[in-house]
């Protein structure tokens, strides 16, 4: 089968477990670059041992690679604003797993089909948004969402260097998320870091404030169906437990297992943005592949 060639910035735990998702998974992907600026990542030295091309020149050397067409931004929101026009200038599609939100919002549990493809950037928004937003416009399209407020516990363990360094941008674009592709008329995102050993699974707290009473069984099938479709690509995304209401407020609760593909299950944040950021790559590599053949 003909795949597409990729390249991955950022060689940390969320570009390796990419690395490793696509290498076991991508039925229309293939890794042609993964690269950082540490040499002595132990990300690059997996990727070399797996026979992939690696590399600690950063972004200069999937620019030198003409035959890549999507590349991820694993990296971070400072550094994706300057990686941004590079790769547009090179003609590149960039799937940004940080949160700088140049690009369009995607949530694939929301659009499956990626309406904002005719971008050349598109932004996976950040783990709490990937998990939450879904919950957002599922209440949302049953019912007007007035104000929504997201909060996301993730163990500390799991928190990257990264994450820790992006915390602002984290809430902020959480929160624009949840409006933007939510539907909901005003947003506030929270984020926490749990130090408890053993460390926690990744848990999310989604509380919506209805414009009307609400129809309680509307609202729960809408859920239930979301997270039937969140499943479909992030196999530990569940209910905690059912959805709560109180007058005109509902509140969700949800978990993220993450699938162990490199990071441990507990670290489900990261394993929900890895899911969400392939499940897109796919759907532009099918686009490209069927534009491909039709021309």
């Amino acid at each position: 089968m003909v795949r597409i060639r990729v390249g991955l910035l950022g060689t940390g735990n969320i570009g390796t477990d990419l690395l490793i998702k696509i290498v076991d998974k991508s039925k229309y992907l293939e890794v042609g670059m993964f690269s950082g600026i540490d040499p002595a990542s132990e990300g690059i030295q997996r990727a070399r041992q797996m026979g992939i091309a690696a590399s600690a020149t950063g972004i200069n050397a999937i620019l030198a690679d003409s035959s890549i067409r999507i590349v991820f931004d694993a990296t971070s929101a400072k550094s994706h604003c300057a990686h941004a026009p590079l790769l547009k200038e090179a003609g590149m599609i960039a799937i940004d797993l940080t949160p700088a939100a140049i690009g369009p919002y995607v949530v694939p549990a929301v659009d499956m089909n990626l309406s904002a493809m005719a971008e050349a950037n598109i932004n996976m928004v950040t783990c709490g948004g990937q998990a939450t937003i879904p919950m957002v416009y599922a209440v949302s399209r049953v019912a007007e969402v007035s104000y929504s407020e997201t909060i996301t516990t993730i163990p500390s363990k799991s928190a990257g260097p990264g994450t820790r360094a992006n915390i602002d941008e984290f809430t902020d674009t959480t929160a624009k998320g949840a409006k933007v592709i939510g539907g909901a008329k005003r947003s506030k995102s929270i984020i926490i870091l749990n130090p408890a050993e053993p460390p926690i699974l990744n848990q999310h707290t989604i509380y919506a404030v209805l414009a009307q009473e609400p129809d309680q069984k509307a609202i729960i099938a809408s859920i239930e169906a979301m997270v039937e479709t969140i499943r479909g690509y992030v196999p530990g995304y569940r209910l905690k437990h059912p959805p709560f209401f109180d007058g005109k407020r509902v509140t969700i609760m949800v978990e993220v297992e993450g699938a162990g593909d490199f990071l441990p299950k507990y670290a489900g944040n990261l394993d929900i943005m890895t899911s969400a950021a392939l499940a897109a790559g796919e759907v532009i590599a099918r686009k490209i592949l069927v534009k491909g053949v039709a021309q």
